[in-house]
């Protein structure tokens, strides 16, 4: 695949920026972005792989990324990959960027303010929810969200500890944002990253289906004082929609026929069985490990807000994919194969969820 130059590639992406923030007082312009804020709200999750600073904490495990690493993370290869990551953020939104984006794989708020703040996602209103996590490897999760169209009511990280039968260790906390969108609906929205299989995915089975059980006493809370709420559950759960932890952990439902308000439905098992679609290759197989699971609310079109099965996607663009040598067909264009410096974006491709107001 032949690659931009990274300054071709800025111009490009500011361009795509302006467009989507375009403020012209043209009446075409304006009717179309007022149809966009009134009937369309996009919630997006994207796995940045390895999203860290080149600055050295003595507190985390991220010495491969520095510039004296082993991958040798220098201030060009990081500001390289802010700005593939706001190529992507800016790509998935399309006219109008994403209103709500959730990351995972970020080492702090810092990197996270870069991302907003020195790439072409400069002149958004993103805003930030984050707390940093005690995860071994010092990953985090985060919300980016759009200020004119999510007011946040509460903000919760639920902490992931272990029991002693299922083992020692540390990982990501949940984030649990509740707020309301700029047509006053309400939303609660987790974002997760699940414990990896490193070890095995047998071996490491019982932590996400500990995780499983944290998110679904939380959302079982949620429906106790509200059957009807708008949920929505997005990350990397590094289980695939048909594994124990989706399917007994967090009780997702996999048919979309008799929808009950007060369950929780996966879309990501239609994107992945039905139209046979995946986030993430491994030894050459496609599947998705990176979820977009809904309240049954959120799926009853007579509802304020709502989406269906086929407004869940894959954000797949060309540039995020190169040939695979090993395999067949395309894999995801990374930062760095092993420690082979690649230049690309994420060894994930990112899911988004569009809503709908009734008109």
């Amino acid at each position: 695949m032949k690659k931009l130059p990274i300054i071709a590639s800025i111009i490009i992406f500011a361009i795509a920026l302006a467009v989507s923030c375009n403020t012209s007082k043209n009446s075409t312009d304006d009717k179309f972005n007022e149809q966009l804020v009134r009937d369309s709200y996009r919630i997006m999750f994207f796995n940045t792989e390895n999203l860290f600073d080149t600055i050295n904490d003595p507190e985390k495990n991220d010495d491969e990324f520095t510039p004296q690493g082993a991958k040798y993370w220098t201030g060009f290869r990081y500001k390289q990959k802010l700005t593939n990551l706001s190529k992507v953020i800016i790509g998935a939104g399309g006219w109008e960027l994403p209103q709500i984006v959730a990351l995972s794989e970020i080492e702090n708020r810092k990197v996270v303010e870069d991302l907003i703040n020195k790439t072409p996602l400069y002149k958004s209103d993103y805003r930030i929810i984050h707390k940093e996590s005690p995860d071994a490897r010092g990953i985090d999760v985060a919300l980016i969200y759009r200020k004119k169209f999510f007011t946040p009511i509460s903000e919760t990280f639920i902490p992931v500890k272990y029991p002693s039968n299922i083992g020692s260790g540390t990982t990501r906390d949940i984030l649990y944002a509740k707020g309301t969108t700029n047509s006053n609906d309400t939303l609660h929205i987790f974002v997760n990253h699940w414990p990896s299989r490193w070890g095995g995915q047998m071996e490491t089975e019982e932590k996400r289906l500990f995780v499983a059980g944290l998110v679904k006493h939380a959302t079982d809370s949620i429906f106790k004082t509200d059957k009807n709420a708008n949920i929505v559950i997005v990350g990397d759960l590094n289980d695939y929609p048909t594994d124990k932890s989706l399917i007994y952990g967090l009780k997702t439902e996999t048919e979309f026929d008799n929808i009950k308000c007060d369950k929780l439905y996966n879309l990501s098992y239609y994107l992945q069985e039905v139209k046979k679609l995946g986030t993430h290759k491994y030894h050459g197989q496609w599947g998705i490990l990176d979820q977009i699971i809904v309240s049954g609310a959120l799926l009853d079109t007579t509802n304020t807000i709502h989406t269906t099965k086929d407004d869940a996607h894959i954000f797949n663009p060309d540039f995020m994919l190169v040939p695979d040598e090993g395999y067949t067909g395309k894999q995801v264009f990374r930062t760095y194969v092993g420690y082979k410096y690649q230049g690309g974006y994420s060894d994930h491709l990112p899911t988004y969820v569009d809503l709908f107001r009734t008109k």
